[in-house]
């Protein structure tokens, strides 16, 4: 009795392989039921109209359970006989040689490396997607978001990542700040829209990476039109403001949060006009205010504690036609220090420096600037970024870095909803405490009772732990209780 062995099965599925290719492509294929030799031929016609082109091309397979010598994402080796390029060249046709490897079960790439590489920027838009449904299930399965139903804020924010050598697709110079300076580094900049509660702290809702030398507001106004939804489709029914500085002051950014129902607050550009509306205010409209903290004013170089705010009406981008928006300015003044005070120069008049903000919002004046002002907290998410796997941009391939930024996000919220689990103290925690408590344990794993699937396995945690108590809330929230032995 004839028997199929392996390697005739697998010569059989290189060949349906090659079938189902060309018929995809619209030729035809035309299979030859020879042991050896040419194994096909492909018939080129019109894809469109099927017209046959009265041309063919032979082909030679070469199947393989197992991958080829030097087989990388881009090439492979293959080594070939010189009788079998001397029966390919006696051909009156050409002869198209495919090479195929045949796998059981689904294979993982040899590296991190190699398996971002392989990104597209489809394929990368795809993981976006992906991490804002993640952040969907997070908020419906744990406490990541307490008091959305009632306020919740997106921050949007840009950064510059500094990298190092010209081989890194899209990098370029761009604008950040070092010590409270603003110079220019080469890297890649990095939009993102963060969004959080007043009693949580911030995840993630999107990224997206830029080129070196992109603007802050390119690209900002599909990011937010983006996260509103992600905002929605996580619970934030109640009042969802967007917060940013002045880079994000633009007629499509605010138009976005318009069409899509979400509140603004945005710093406004000092231009001409935002001058002229603060001089209009009366001087008795000011309203004192005095910091809980004090703040340091860059401007100024020094710490400030006390301010004095007031708001009026103003329409924003009148010159765009059928994109103005009318709305509320409130202004926070801070006096300007006397430099000349210790000299004995007293000044003749108070000076004020001006922080115009741009808002919709339907809170009183002193609650909206506060919550204004609390646009800060996206620095601290930035700040775990760069402190985790923000710290380098690893790959050359701009697609590659961009997929390694959205798994970024995604760790960043999982990190904070394990937070959420275990304590009070580690749901607002940075994300470098939370890894040190509740990630890098050192445990010890110790078996007891035979190998074959009748012992169990024991977790050693450190004795006297601080931190037991809130990594048995994040493992109990996690796993399924340990099964019960009976006798």
């Amino acid at each position: 009795m004839k028997k199929l062995d392996k390697s005739a099965h697998i010569g059989d599925s290189g060949i349906a392989l090659i079938h189902q290719l060309v018929s995809r492509m619209g030729f035809a294929w035309h299979e030859r039921k020879l042991d050896a030799g040419i194994d096909g031929e492909i018939e080129l016609r019109n894809p469109a109209t099927g017209e046959v082109a009265n041309r063919v091309l032979f082909v030679q397979s070469n199947a393989r359970d197992r991958l080829f010598s030097g087989e990388n994402e881009r090439s492979f080796h293959f080594l070939c006989d010189a009788s079998d390029i001397d029966y390919w060249m006696s051909a009156d046709v050409p002869v198209l040689l495919v090479c195929s490897h045949l796998f059981d079960g689904i294979r993982a790439p040899s590296t991190l490396g190699s398996f971002l590489r392989a990104f597209t920027w489809g394929n990368v838009r795809q993981l976006d997607k992906v991490a804002r449904q993640m952040l969907v299930s997070l908020a419906a399965h744990t406490p990541l978001l307490p008091g959305k139903e009632v306020l919740a804020f997106l921050d949007i924010d840009s950064m510059q990542r500094r990298t190092y050598g010209y081989a890194k697709q899209g990098s370029g110079f761009g604008h950040t700040k070092i010590q409270g300076k603003s110079v220019l580094v080469r890297g890649l900049n990095v939009l993102a829209v963060t969004l959080s509660t007043p009693l949580a702290a911030p995840v993630v809702a999107a990224t997206r990476l830029r080129g070196g030398s992109a603007g802050s507001a390119r690209g900002a106004a599909s990011l937010v039109r983006e996260s509103i939804p992600a905002a929605r489709a996580a619970g934030c029914s109640g009042t969802l403001i967007l917060r940013g500085d002045s880079a994000f002051y633009s007629a499509g950014v605010i138009g976005a949060c318009r069409a899509q129902d979400a509140r603004f607050s945005v710093t406004a550009k000092l231009d001409p006009k935002v001058e002229a509306a603060i001089a209009a205010i009366d001087e008795d409209a000011w309203t004192p205010i005095r910091y809980p903290r004090a703040i340091f004013d860059e401007q100024a170089g020094g710490w400030v504690s006390d301010a004095e705010v007031a708001e009026v009406g103003y329409t924003a981008f009148t010159s765009k036609k059928g994109q103005t928006v009318p709305a509320r300015l409130i202004v926070r003044r801070v006096r300007k220090l006397n430099e000349q005070a210790e000299r004995g120069q007293d000044e003749l008049f108070p000076a004020w420096r001006y922080y115009p903000i741009f808002t919709d919002s339907p809170y009183a004046l002193l609650q909206a600037e506060e919550q204004h002002r609390d646009h800060a907290v996206q620095e601290q998410v930035n700040a775990d970024l760069i402190d985790g796997p923000l710290a380098h941009l690893p790959s050359g391939m701009f697609t590659a870095n961009a997929a390694w930024l959205t798994l970024a996000a995604i760790t960043h919220n999982l990190l904070r909803a394990l937070g959420c689990l275990a304590s009070t103290f580690h749901a607002k925690a940075r994300g470098a405490t939370l890894r040190r408590h509740l990630i890098s344990v050192p445990a010890r794993l110790a078996r007891h009772g035979p190998a074959d699937g009748r012992g169990h396995l024991v977790l050693h945690l450190p004795a006297r732990w601080r931190w037991q108590h809130a990594w048995i809330n994040a493992s109990t929230a996690t796993h399924d209780p340990p099964a019960t032995r009976t006798a």
